[in-house]
């Protein structure tokens, strides 16, 4: 079984978004696909709903700018969710060119909505390039996403 939301998201990816395959058009075969691979239909509904509110997301900030050179000041409950390590990974991204201050705000828009007390690193890793991925112009930062995820040596951001 499954621990969380974001296994479901993973799972997603990995099986229809990184790939050829196509997921089934029915949601509710969708649904029971995950169910069979050992997710539990609170986490199933939870990862569907997340992806849709990133497509909101999105949409919503199409057209956006922040100002270049802008400093993020994260909020108590961020802080109580993103720990240092986090954030300073979500830092690495953003000055490394992967993340722009408005894929950024993305980022920590989905991890804040996942329902568990803090956040990994990995998973800020797979929130960012599910953003990316659904960002239009981002290609070049998605593929370093990806890389990041997959290569097993470290990356290094200069």
């Amino acid at each position: 079984m499954y621990e969380n939301m974001v296994d479901v998201l993973i799972y997603l990816y990995e099986n229809y978004m990184d790939g050829d395959g196509q997921p089934p058009v029915e949601q509710s075969e969708l649904e029971d696909e995950l169910a069979q691979a050992g997710f539990s239909q609170n986490e199933i509904d939870k990862a569907l709903r997340w992806l849709d509110e990133l497509a909101v997301g999105v949409e919503a900030t199409e057209g956006h700018l922040h100002p270049v050179g802008s400093i993020r000041v994260y909020s108590d409950l961020e802080c109580s969710k993103l720990d240092p390590e986090v954030r300073g990974l979500l830092m690495s991204l953003e000055h490394g060119g992967i993340l722009d201050p408005v894929s950024r705000e993305l980022v920590i828009d989905r991890l804040l909505a996942i329902d568990h007390p803090q956040v990994l690193a990995d998973e800020v890793k797979w929130v960012a390039l599910l953003v990316l991925m659904n960002r239009p112009g981002q290609e070049d930062a998605f593929t370093q996403m990806e890389d990041m995820l997959y290569n097993e040596d470290p990356v290094y951001l200069h």
